[in-house]
């Protein structure tokens, strides 16, 4: 998400690679992360971590610098919808896709075979908000009506679930389906899927 954002605002960024042995040494802890996990941002010395703070971080200070994509609008109230459409994301969408998404990916990859019935359960629950999307999206491109932040949060996770072989949940869908199309088709994730070698996830 972050490297997604990074690449619309037009910014320049170092990627620091962190095993998962340095995440968790005190020194990691204590200067980038406290729950050890990543990402974590050091813009000019300051430093934050949680991927949508960075994210809404970068939208504030950068936006309208170096390209002329607007990812939080400047109006009070379309703001406001950029924010509740991250809330749905973030309260209905991620939790079940994550669910769905993390085993079959650890089947295609590790050999590990997934829970079935906690699989199933999570696609039931995704159905069920993908279907609201549904109607919401209906006469739009985009959640909002415009390209946002909002939208921009949806795309690496489905992605993954594509990856896995999901992707008929989105397809079957005709408004979710084109936006899918519209938000997975920027120059800024194909930028992000050949400079970070995401075909070596797609589906075969």
């Amino acid at each position: 998400m972050v490297y997604y954002v990074l690449k619309e605002l037009g910014l320049s960024y170092e990627v620091v690679q962190s095993s998962s042995e340095e995440i968790k040494t005190p020194e990691y802890l204590a200067t980038k992360h406290p729950f050890g996990k990543i990402p974590s941002l050091n813009d000019d010395g300051f430093q934050l971590y949680e991927t949508r703070a960075i994210v809404r971080y970068l939208v504030n200070k950068y936006q309208g610098t170096k390209t002329s994509t607007v990812l939080i609008p400047s109006d009070v109230q379309k703001a406001a919808l950029v924010e509740q459409f991250i809330s749905v994301e973030t309260s209905y969408y991620t939790g079940p896709l994550f669910k769905i998404v993390k085993p079959l990916a650890l089947k295609k990859h590790k050999g590990i075979e997934p829970d079935l019935k906690s699989v199933n359960e999570s696609r039931e629950e995704l159905e069920k908000t993908l279907d609201v999307y549904e109607k919401l999206l209906e006469g739009k491109d985009y959640l909002t009506g415009e390209f946002s932040l909002a939208d921009l949060l949806h795309v690496p996770l489905t992605f993954f679930a594509f990856s896995a072989g999901e992707g008929d949940l989105w397809n079957k869908r005709p408004n979710v389906s084109r936006w899918w199309k519209n938000i997975s088709e920027r120059e800024s994730w194909k930028n992000i899927f050949t400079e970070y070698n995401l075909a070596q996830y797609a589906t075969k």
